[in-house]
């Protein structure tokens, strides 16, 4: 089996090398801090697709004496023949050399036959002090790319460019907290190019990671249009014998009803959201909202959120015409067409004016308490009484797919999930609108999905996204 490429992450201390590798290696674990010297020891990250390792990142130390394992090297070498030689020599004789712990650690991989990514902060002056590494690096003879990660808020990157492009055969900007999706393959082919034995594997690097990308998205989708079934058609429910009956009012067992259906419904848009930052492989995100509390601007239930997130009358009303529509169509086939369309008509018409006379509203569930049957009587709460609710809910999981979706690991700034505009919907296709207002529709009667309905659900909230997506990138 052939072995994945492996690349170097060197460069002076503190400049992003750790950022680099968490964002190329999809590793939300790997240490960042602003304290020099946070990585002591090389360490391996590979980067893995269905089980396959796709490429492997080692992240190194800093170098500490480059100016001094300089002189070592050119005092030790008769020509530059010999320098990849000289250099293995070095490491060979200060292994274990408490002065030049650091460079031994971060040219071991390099001389085992990795490809160097050498990485600089564009945000600070060049100086010369870095030739010493950059001329190092080219003695070992490998293949070698510079990367300019720009930490701080100024811009030197043209003298850096230049001054990288005397030792690199390829420099770029790459920003590993910023950086987007398509940068990143654009590295794999850029390396691909320097080393011929890497070409074919970094290619399929790239195809891999572009369909995971597809492949994640489909389902993230699966797993919202799964909460949003669960979270519409949700009812909680409490048996009472006759004594508890005589001695609960219905105003204290609606509060308590209530409150235990609120708590499941955030409880449950947070599974939600863990689901989906694990499926991108974010582990410890830090999220504005983490705990939501009652009332607060960004609840689930505050007015501020529906406002937000909810629909408008008019979109409900074409989306409630559209889904009535398709539910009376059935009347029309059951009557062999005798009836003319009239079915359809008649559902599209009551659809859309329950949908408009009620949609600027969130409805939200009564109590109802049952007939006394062999001595007890059940109450429930829920579920919801209408779509809204389900807008809101599928806004808020659209928007929290996105920031992950599009957000890099090596990211540790806390997740802030402000509302953006429900307008973004309005430009999904019809027939994705009238699906999604059909499964909501199904969903707040406790009528079950079919698996048909199920995928046209999952594909309409996945155009949704799709939707959203442009939308927010059409904005930046």
């Amino acid at each position: 089996m052939t072995q994945p490429p492996v690349f170097a992450v060197v460069g002076h201390p503190n400049k992003g090398k750790s950022s680099v590798v968490a964002t190329l290696s999809q590793n939300d674990a790997i240490a960042i801090a602003l304290e020099p010297g946070t990585t002591r020891a090389r360490q391996a990250y590979p980067l893995t697709v269905d089980g396959r390792e796709l490429y492997i990142l080692v992240d190194t130390p800093g170098f500490q004496r480059p100016r001094r394992v300089l002189q070592w090297l050119e005092a030790h070498s008769l020509s530059a023949s010999d320098h990849p030689d000289t250099v293995r020599a070095f490491v060979r004789q200060h292994q274990g050399d408490d002065r030049f712990v650091d460079e031994c650690e971060l040219l071991t991989p390099v001389l085992d036959g990795a490809g160097i990514i050498y990485v600089v902060d564009g945000s600070v002056p060049y100086s010369a002090e870095h030739e010493a590494e950059m001329t190092i690096l080219r003695w070992t003879g490998r293949p070698s790319l510079a990367l300019i990660n720009s930490i701080g808020d100024d811009d030197y990157s043209d003298s850096w460019q230049s001054a990288l492009g005397q030792f690199f055969q390829i420099v770029r900007k790459f920003d590993a907290v910023r950086a987007p999706f398509e940068q990143h393959l654009s590295l794999l082919r850029a390396f691909g190019q320097l080393e011929p034995d890497w070409e074919h594997a970094l290619e399929q690097a790239t195809q891999h990671l572009s369909e995971q990308r597809q492949q994640r998205r489909h389902q993230a989708a699966g797993l919202i249009v799964k909460a949003l079934v669960k979270m519409m058609s949700y009812q909680e429910k409490r048996t009472l014998t006759l004594n508890q009956v005589a001695e609960t009012s219905d105003t204290s067992l609606a509060d308590t009803l209530r409150d235990r259906w609120y708590r499941h419904q955030r409880q449950r848009e947070q599974s939600l959201r863990v689901d989906i930052e694990h499926l991108y492989q974010h582990q410890g995100i830090q999220r504005q909202e983490a705990e939501l509390q009652w009332a607060n601007q960004h609840d689930l239930f505050s007015e501020d959120t529906r406002k937000h997130w909810a629909v408008s009358k008019k979109y409900l009303a074409t989306a409630g015409f559209g889904a009535g529509a398709m539910g009376g169509a059935s009347i029309d086939a059951m009557t062999l067409g005798s009836s003319l369309g009239a079915g359809a008509l008649m559902g599209g018409l009551i659809g859309a004016a329950g949908s408009y006379f009620y949609g600027d509203r969130l409805m939200l569930p009564a109590l109802n308490i049952g007939p006394l049957r062999d001595g007890l009587k059940t109450a429930s709460f829920g579920p919801v009484q209408d779509s809204q609710f389900g807008y809101v809910v599928l806004g808020r999981a659209v928007d929290h797919w996105w920031h992950i979706s599009h957000r890099n690991h090596a990211g540790r700034a806390l997740l802030e999930l402000e509302p953006a505009d429900h307008h973004w919907l309005e430009q999904l296709e019809k027939t994705n609108r009238r699906e999604i207002q059909r499964a909501f529709d199904r969903c707040r009667k406790q009528k079950p999905l079919s698996h048909q309905q199920q995928q046209n659900f999952t594909a309409a909230v996945e155009q949704a996204m799709a939707v959203y997506d442009d939308w927010r990138l059409n904005r930046r």
